[in-house]
């Protein structure tokens, strides 16, 4: 079991739980595995998240859909209201905003059935991510809005190792200022492997599991 320990809060009411070792996700390996558990799934703290997010945003970009990924729904909603009642503008006939989470393939690519595809073609859509750490997952949201015909306005996350992604920014409550040791290897070129370090746990968006 690894030791979850919680970061001091820093902005606005956002505590962010965090884990430091040697772990392993399905595109590299990292020093620190960041815990987005509770602001996925409790209500205050996926609300202060969205607000947080919302400050860092500038209201004449228009968003009209948020592309939910990691399973933050929870957050897409409440950012959504937050970015209603903060004014951002949209363009579509609703004058409303969608939050949309993708369905994968079996080659792990992004789709979206006809039902959904209007919620994402010639719409401006937010990508909205747990942790943004290599930015491979935000470039396949951004390729499937890409294909699907909308037009990325920006990225969002509670963490991100990544100040953009293809071009596009990236805002998020915590960034590298607050793990400035944080670090994301290839696996082949890990050094904690080459030291013979032990894995620690795997990890993804779902959480870990200790080996």
């Amino acid at each position: 079991m690894i030791q979850i320990t919680h970061l001091p809060v820093r902005h606005g009411n956002v505590p962010l739980r965090f884990a430091q070792g040697h772990f392993a996700t399905n595109h590299s390996h990292i020093n620190y595995y960041i815990d987005i558990t509770f602001p996925k799934t409790r209500l205050s703290e996926a609300q202060a998240v969205a607000k947080q997010l919302v400050a860092n945003f500038i209201n004449n970009s228009p968003v009209d859909t948020i592309l939910c990924l990691d399973g933050t729904s929870v957050i897409g909603a409440c950012l959504a209201e937050e970015v209603t009642r903060s004014g951002f503008r949209n363009i579509n006939s609703h004058n409303t905003i969608y939050v949309v989470e993708p369905e994968y393939n079996t080659n792990s690519q992004m789709i979206f059935r006809e039902n959904i595809q209007p919620m994402i073609r010639n719409k401006h859509v937010l990508i909205l991510m747990a942790s943004c750490t290599t930015g491979f997952t935000a470039q396949k949201g951004i390729e499937a809005i890409d294909y699907y015909g909308g037009q990325v306005v920006g990225i969002a996350a509670l963490y991100s190792a990544k100040k953009d992604v293809n071009g596009y920014p990236v805002r998020s409550v915590y960034d590298l200022s607050d793990f400035p040791d944080y670090a994301s290897y290839d696996y082949k070129d890990c050094p904690y492997c080459k030291a013979g370090m032990k894995i620690d746990a795997l990890v993804n968006s779902y959480g870990y599991s200790s080996l």
